[in-house]
């Protein structure tokens, strides 16, 4: 019960597939808009995240959800959980 407990704390972020060229691999941008504190103008701001991919199911231009989860590799930090949409 402990265990479920720590695992829901998890960061959750949705975002495209940008990248799928590695194995068990996808890049995935997440896109923020951020409301600049002087100017007052809205902002996109675009964060590149390498997440583990098992299946290699996910395909560029695809939307999907990762989660946070231990270091994989010197990059990889977050592993893709499930294909929202998919590329048309």
């Amino acid at each position: 019960m402990a265990e479920t407990a720590v695992r829901s704390n998890r960061k959750v972020r949705e975002g495209l597939v940008v990248s799928n060229k590695m194995n068990k691999t996808v890049v995935i941008a997440i896109v923020e808009r951020v409301r600049h504190p002087k100017y007052d103008k809205f902002i996109t701001r675009t964060k590149k995240l390498y997440a583990h991919d098992e299946a290699n199911d996910a395909k560029t231009g695809d939307k999907v959800r990762v989660v946070e989860t231990r270091p994989l590799s010197k990059t990889k930090r977050w592993r893709v959980v499930e294909v929202l949409e998919r590329a048309k």
